[in-house]
């Protein structure tokens, strides 16, 4: 027996998500579309950009994709790592003393035993959250959401049955996403962002920063204070405006957050990032500590040039 659309997104919705949809598990087309204009545009980034395309062809046997979202605006940020770690990698769901990694297994477990075979596949998550009517692209090609802006995290489950789905959507772009207003385009410091809903892989701080090869020193400037991740295309965005309300502690957080410190990480042990640092970061791999100190060298650098210093 099938459950129904209804009841798994009622589940979703118990556990904690703030929306819920679910759309067959077909080709996506305008995801691939994108990739390709994209590695027309900038052939240095086509090794990633065809890495990607894979994702949008459904696995064999896939009938159709559940799609939940929750935000994490209102998580409290630490002043010591604003500017320095991404508000994404702050509260990531993989977390496993989060309540949101916790609630993603309670979620995948009611699935199964609910009669629904989960397919290991990773679809692309903010094509599939648009496609369920659970928000729209912003110009930074973020996904936003009324109620968080694009502070949202995005779970994709693959299944083996057929189930009722979303009404076809009308629009991709996020309503008040203003065709005169360039300011995420202009804020992103690398210049990844070249025009609005288009990026340059290669250009962004994120593979920047855990690339073991260090850029050149005129972007090693641009990347500012930057050790994990770069909000400052989101930072900048209207609709992000008054999101981040900051209401409650996310667990152990404040007591991470003094290791990142780049004076910190210059004289972290192996064994410290090995325990403390990877398993939250892991980007960089388990032999990234040279990595992270590079990047806290770059750090302690353009904090001179920025006027001052974000640590308190």
């Amino acid at each position: 027996m099938t459950i129904s659309a209804a009841s798994i997104k009622e589940k979703a919705l118990q556990l904690g998500y703030s929306g819920c949809g679910i759309i067959p598990a077909a080709t996506f087309e305008e995801y691939r579309q994108a990739l390709d204009e994209r590695i027309q545009a900038f052939p240095e980034s086509q090794e990633r950009y065809e890495a990607l395309s894979v994702m949008g062809n459904p696995p064999d046997g896939a009938k159709s994709i559940i799609v939940c979202v929750r935000g994490y605006n209102h998580f409290k940020i630490p002043e010591a790592i604003k500017k320095h770690i991404g508000k994404y990698y702050m509260f990531h769901t993989d977390i496993p003393y989060a309540a949101a990694f916790q609630a993603k297994a309670e979620f995948e477990g009611y699935l199964q035993i609910s009669g629904l075979h989960i397919i290991k596949a990773n679809p692309p998550a903010r094509w599939a959250a648009v496609k369920a009517g659970l928000g729209k692209f912003g110009r930074n090609n973020f996904l936003y959401t009324e109620k968080h802006g694009s502070h949202v995290h995005i779970d994709t489950w693959v299944v083996d049955a057929e189930l009722e789905y979303e009404k076809p959507i009308n629009s991709t772009i996020m309503p008040g996403c203003h065709e005169n207003c360039n300011k995420c385009v202009t804020a992103c410091p690398t210049k990844a962002l070249d025009g609005a809903f288009s990026m340059n892989y290669n250009k962004c701080v994120m593979p920047l920063i855990y690339k073991k090869e260090p850029p050149s020193g005129e972007t090693q400037a641009q990347m500012g204070q930057w050790l994990y991740g770069c909000d400052a295309c989101q930072d900048a965005c209207p609709l992000n405006k008054g999101k981040l309300t900051e209401q409650e502690a996310f667990p152990l957080l404040a007591e991470f957050a003094a290791h990142l410190q780049p004076e910190k990480i210059l004289a972290m042990t192996e064994d410290d990032y090995t325990n403390i640092i990877h398993p939250r970061l892991w980007y960089a791999g388990k032999d990234g500590l040279e990595t992270w100190k590079r990047n806290a060298k770059r750090a302690i650098a353009n904090r001179v040039h920025d006027g001052g210093s974000h640590d308190k």
